[in-house]
């Protein structure tokens, strides 16, 4: 679903997602996998219970729908630099090993889930190559600073 053409009765909706959601997920890489956890594998269809209690199901699937598409953009959008810091900070936020999480992702390929069901066939494929070629680099930035004594992975990029 494109921005430009949603439903006016969806837009309460996409605010309330936003701020109350999507805004305590510390990056656009943690919220296209929050919102692709959220949707069915099977249906498409989206589930939040929240946003369904307060709008409709429908409203909440159109909603939750857009945002995903939104943030999808934005990161195809961005330079590889801005992902492989997106991709960072995202596997900083979980409870998981780095190492671990970049293998998992390398070798599974999870960021193949993260795509919008409507999602130009192109965009797709941007996205999964420049996924690919992050995740490569960090994980030899991550060799690098183990090999070099550096473990402080969390603060190694930006002055974090």
């Amino acid at each position: 679903m494109s921005l430009g053409v949603k439903n006016v009765e969806i837009e309460p909706a996409i605010r309330d997602l936003r701020n109350r959601t999507l805004a305590r997920l510390p990056g656009d890489v943690s919220r296209l996998v929050y919102l692709a956890s959220s949707r069915d594998l099977n249906t498409g269809r989206y589930s939040h219970d929240g946003l369904a209690f307060h709008f409709s199901e429908n409203v909440a699937c159109k909603a939750m729908a857009a945002c995903h598409a939104e943030i999808f953009n934005r990161l195809v959008y961005c330079s590889l630099e801005e992902l492989i810091e997106e991709l960072r900070s995202y596997i900083s936020s979980t409870a998981e090993r780095p190492g671990d999480v970049l293998e998992s992702w390398k070798h599974l390929g999870s960021y193949r889930v993260t795509i919008p069901s409507e999602c130009d066939e192109m965009a797709a494929e941007i996205f999964l190559s420049n996924v690919k070629v992050a995740l490569a680099i960090l994980q030899t930035r991550q060799e690098s600073a183990f090999q070099d004594g550096q473990f402080a992975w969390r603060y190694r990029s930006h002055g974090r």
